[in-house]
């Protein structure tokens, strides 16, 4: 690890392995070191990291976060681009499931799609599991609970499909279709997606993520109590479709710096609580 700032405590703890993009603001990281909120400031950029596909991302870029000066390194970049990858994989595969349910039967395509909708809910799930355990979220305990809820919804609907839909010769998603019940075995997965949306969208402003984060509960929940009928619930589902796309596909238009975040602050917390404390010091100390 580089020293963290120029007169500041040099620290050298074991590397790190940094995740994706980040959700609070730092103060929310260490509330058991009260004095600590009083340094928090925002992370300013040094000099310009571009877009990706924009010649983005060169080690001597330097940016000053919280807790002293970082670089974006070759690793930082594989995890963004395998992080934003992840969703992507989840959108097109959601999109190839959702088609199924506007085109006509007895079209070539269209069944190819229908008889591979578990394989398109396979993918799809698992590259939205590879961007949560990518993501970069300050507090913890968020980033935890989204990839319980992903977990527990994957198990959920392997549960569904061995025990339910199998045995009856259908689909996974068929079947959840044809039983609205079936969406509390399955719903924690989408919820864990609804997190993803809504943290982007509060992080970025982002209007597709807001749309999506009401888009989402409301259709799974209208199908499940029975009160949207098949006419509202094919719009909202259209539109998610489009929006998904729209998001991922928006991702790679942000710098590479914003999936990561403020990476001072997770080496911070990389730290053991004794160097915390000294670093924080510090701080204090250069701004007295």
């Amino acid at each position: 690890m580089s020293t963290l700032s120029s007169s500041l405590l040099v620290i050298n703890p074991p590397p790190p392995t940094w995740k994706l993009h980040y959700f609070l603001t730092p103060q929310h990281l260490h509330t058991h070191q009260k004095n600590a909120k009083r340094y928090s400031f925002h992370a300013k950029k040094i000099s310009k990291c571009h877009a990706l596909g924009q010649g983005q991302s060169s080690e001597s870029e330097v940016y000053q976060g919280t807790f002293g000066p970082w670089t974006i390194q070759p690793s930082d970049v594989q995890e963004v681009i395998l992080y934003r990858s992840g969703l992507v994989t989840a959108a097109v595969s959601f999109v190839l499931a959702s088609a199924a349910a506007f085109l006509p039967d007895g079209l070539a395509y269209s069944d190819l799609l229908k008889n591979n909708l578990d394989v398109f809910y396979t993918l799809g799930a698992s590259g939205l599991g590879l961007s949560l355990y990518l993501i970069h979220i300050y507090v913890t305990e968020i980033k935890r609970t989204l990839q319980a809820l992903w977990v527990l919804g994957g198990l959920g609907s392997l549960a569904t499909y061995l025990a339910l839909a199998q045995p009856e010769g259908k689909h996974l998603v068929d079947y959840v279709v044809e039983h609205p019940t079936a969406v509390w075995f399955v719903g924690p997965l989408f919820a864990s997606l609804t997190g993803l949306v809504f943290k982007e969208g509060l992080c970025y402003g982002k209007l597709e993520a807001g749309f999506l984060t009401f888009i989402i509960p409301s259709v799974l929940l209208g199908h499940l109590s029975g009160l949207m009928d098949e006419g509202t619930k094919a719009t909202l589902l259209g539109i998610w479709m489009a929006l998904f796309v729209v998001f991922a596909g928006r991702k790679f238009t942000q710098p590479i710096k914003d999936d990561i975040g403020d990476k001072s602050v997770f080496m911070f917390k990389a730290l053991p609580e004794e160097k915390q404390n000294e670093l924080i010091r510090k701080l204090e100390q250069e701004r007295t």
